[in-house]
């Protein structure tokens, strides 16, 4: 009787785990979302929205600090390239 209740309650978990895992995969996947439009200014894009880019360059830095000195740092050696 015991091991019955617990098949029963191993199942229910197994099921609900598994709910969850693969709602969670569909919700970190999106769709695609188009390019914002063109200004004289870099920007800044999110993934979903790379389809049909083309890469002109990269930017990189190396800068003693916290991560928000690097990105400031990104976004001034990006204005200066225009890129």
């Amino acid at each position: 009787m015991v091991s019955r209740k617990r098949n029963s309650v191993i199942y229910r978990f197994a099921s609900l785990l598994l709910v969850l895992m693969l709602s969670a995969c569909s919700a970190l996947q999106g769709t695609p979302q188009p390019a914002p439009p063109v200004t004289d200014h870099p920007q800044e894009i999110r993934r979903d929205q790379t389809q049909g880019l083309q890469r002109i360059g990269s930017v990189s830095t190396m800068v003693r600090g916290s991560p928000d000195d690097a990105l400031a740092e990104i976004k001034s050696e990006s204005c200066r390239c225009k890129s």
